[in-house]
């Protein structure tokens, strides 16, 4: 799908479906099909496809070509499946526009266009919109980190408000705080990203007017992976916290189980000893013998249970 907008008395205004793409400051590619790659090529603009990417390497990341200058970030969102996931989204820069190339649906590509006359950058080139874009993203990625973070928060409050939690609550709390340590991972990896497009792209355009909107989103960027860093030592300690926990009830119950078994062990060897095929065992002979013996289990019942305190194990 390709969506375009042009600048306009300080705001961003669509370009109409089969309007001259000459006209747009902005070009947003969507999956884009073969046409709408011909279509941007022919401003003389190249359309990394996913394999490009999805590269690793810096230097397929980050790198001029043909008079664009290429910038490949991770960024969350969601994708065919309506599921959230991690994806690469390239930001391509030339003298006249600025082109945006996705496989997935972040959020603030949704909302940028009617948001971006607000934002510190506002409308007045492609450039001034690239960092608009950066700024939206990174306020959504402020979101949900916030969002991690109160559901850590819970996660904390259930293991130490004073209540012992079942185990099937700490086994959910262990699922839910992975959960959150995998969120909070993946943000972490999408700011470092953001990171290096923008200092890149402060070494590549060294416009005056641009250097404090560049910094301010810089420090907002290093300060949310500060802040990434501090959540991810408590899904940390959390995770140890609950996983503790969990080995502390299962101690528990192999506790109950060995002192039950030690307990009857004593009763077992007098139902042993009666059960032998010898001719003389005390009280065999007796009418109340089987009275004598069951009373001997259930003396020696209780002496282990009464030994079993004093020694404090029960």
């Amino acid at each position: 799908m390709l969506r375009a907008w042009y600048i306009e008395d300080g705001a961003l205004r669509p370009l109409a479906e089969g309007s001259d793409l000459s006209r747009a400051d902005w070009i947003d590619l969507s999956a884009p099909s073969e046409d709408e790659r011909a279509a941007v090529g022919a401003l003389g603009l190249d359309a990394p496809t996913l394999e490009d990417m999805e590269e690793i390497e810096i230097s397929n990341r980050l790198y001029r070509q043909d008079g664009c200058e290429v910038m490949t970030v991770t960024i969350p969102g969601r994708n065919a499946d309506d599921r959230r996931i991690a994806a690469p989204v390239a930001f391509v820069l030339s003298e006249r526009r600025m082109m945006t190339v996705r496989y997935h649906a972040p959020r603030a590509f949704e909302t940028f266009d009617r948001h971006a006359p607000s934002t510190s950058a506002g409308c007045i080139s492609h450039l001034h919109l690239f960092l608009g874009l950066f700024e939206e993203i990174v306020a959504r990625l402020a979101d949900l980190l916030e969002g991690d973070g109160q559901a850590l928060d819970r996660a904390s409050q259930t293991l130490f408000d004073g209540n012992d939690p079942e185990t099937h609550v700490l086994e959910q709390l262990v699922r839910e705080i992975g959960r959150r340590g995998e969120s909070v991972a993946s943000l972490r990896h999408a700011l470092l990203t953001l990171d290096r497009a923008l200092t890149t792209f402060g070494l590549w355009r060294d416009e005056r007017s641009l250097r404090p909107l560049l910094k301010a989103t810089t420090r907002d960027i290093q300060a949310l992976i500060v802040h990434a860093d501090f959540l991810s030592a408590r899904v940390a300690q959390l995770t140890g916290v609950t996983l503790g926990l969990v080995n502390l009830d299962q101690t528990e119950a192999g506790r109950v189980l060995s002192v039950g078994a030690v307990i009857f062990l004593p009763p077992t060897l007098v139902a042993s000893i009666y059960g032998m095929n010898f001719g003389v065992l005390p009280g065999t002979g007796h009418p109340l013998g089987w009275l004598m013996a069951s009373g001997l289990m259930v003396v020696s019942v209780i002496a282990s249970i009464l030994y079993f305190r004093w020694k404090g194990w029960l």
